[in-house]
């Protein structure tokens, strides 16, 4: 059943994302600022952790997520180190995936070329 709920709620996120980009006039960037906005308010009530127990990956991969590790960095060294806990919260928890996306984002356009 784990990989049914994961592929159910991360098609249901996209599926969300398309419908922003369809049926009204914003950008793809736009819909995914939504979305992430979307995961950091889930996140703020509560909501996305139980959510990512039950799809695993199809709630920890999509965009949300980013969202979602955001709010959870920021409460959680909040009610550590108060106010600047909230800052040092967001780079703390958010920095490893966006270093590794650097990266490997680097070493793939050492590898191959685009064509154009």
């Amino acid at each position: 059943m784990t990989f049914f709920y994961a592929f159910l709620i991360g098609g249901l996120i996209c599926v969300v994302g398309q419908l922003l980009i369809d049926l009204t006039n914003l950008t793809p960037a736009h819909a995914m600022s939504a979305l992430v906005v979307l995961g950091a308010v889930l996140d703020g009530f509560g909501l996305y952790e139980p959510l990512i127990e039950l799809a695993g990956a199809g709630a920890s991969i999509p965009i949300t997520s980013f969202g979602n590790a955001l709010v959870h960095g920021a409460m959680a060294e909040a009610e550590q180190h108060g106010i600047v806990g909230i800052i040092t919260g967001i780079f703390e928890v958010t920095s490893a995936g966006v270093s590794a996306a650097i990266v490997f984002s680097f070493f793939a356009a050492l590898l191959f070329k685009p064509k154009g």
